[in-house]
């Protein structure tokens, strides 16, 4: 198929899959006579592999990883599985500091529930903050 209809089929665009080509994830197209790229159809799975990974926060060198590690014959799982129990840590510290965050700023909107624009000093711009 043609990058157009791979790009249709895998619901990303020529200019993603171009991307892809570049950065290893996808690997270089056949051509026919025409000089036009021809994906077999394994191409729409591959692709759809790389967009579950980023939709689970993978980077894309992550991704390439494990991609490397199937074309060599191997299974992945192994691998995939560290990077989901890193991605997890990272995922449980974001949590925990948007929550600091949440209660910082519950705290100023409590301090700003009467809002007196007249006992603002003009050096402060504003109290609440």
């Amino acid at each position: 198929m043609r990058i157009g209809e791979l790009a249709k089929a895998a619901g990303a665009t020529t200019k993603t899959l171009r991307f892809y080509e570049a950065e290893g994830l996808l690997p270089p197209a056949d051509r026919t006579p025409a000089g036009y790229r021809d994906y077999g159809p394994e191409a729409v799975a591959r692709v759809d592999f790389i967009h579950r990974g980023q939709a689970a926060g993978l980077a894309l060198a992550q991704i390439r990883q494990i991609l490397d590690i199937r074309d060599r014959g191997q299974a992945p799982c192994e691998h995939v599985r560290d990077l989901l129990d890193t991605r997890l840590v990272d995922l449980d510290q974001q949590i925990a500091q948007l929550l600091e965050l949440r209660a910082t700023i519950t705290q100023l909107r409590d301090q700003a529930t009467q809002v007196e624009p007249e006992t603002c000093s003009a050096d402060q711009v504003c109290r609440y903050l």
